[in-house]
């Protein structure tokens, strides 16, 4: 069973930063791949960024490249992974919940589909104001 708790997110000025963080409790040999989706009011969820464990591969989606930029980190001392989302040049429509998620992924055609991920965080929420 893989837990995935979120840290971070909050309010920021179009045109800023912020940074969200995740940390994922669980073996590691049950996950291949970390990431994240959110979701706005009246919207579904959306994937944005996922990044392998194996060679740090990352995916992200159209509107968050060159914005949006994911590492991950192995912590020695107990096995958990950590995931962060550094997010710059922030716009009101980024405006929504992030949840991280994690779970062993086949292919990366499966990446941006949430129903491919069994573990979700209970997400952190980022407000973009224009």
């Amino acid at each position: 069973q893989l837990q995935p708790v979120e840290s971070g997110g909050g309010s920021v000025e179009a045109g800023g930063s912020l940074r969200i963080s995740c940390k994922i409790y669980g073996y590691t040999r049950d996950y291949n791949v970390m990431g994240w989706f959110r979701q706005a009011p009246g919207k579904e969820r959306e994937g944005v960024a996922f990044i392998y464990t194996s060679d740090d591969a990352t995916f992200y989606t159209n509107s968050v490249k060159g914005r949006f930029t994911l590492s991950s980190a192995l912590s020695q001392d107990n096995g958990k992974n950590t995931v962060d989302l550094q997010m710059n040049n922030l716009k009101p429509e980024d405006s929504a919940m992030y949840y991280c998620v994690a779970d062993w992924v086949a292919g990366t055609w499966e990446l941006f589909d949430a129903a491919t991920f069994k573990y979700w965080g209970q997400g952190t929420q980022v407000t973009v104001s224009s």
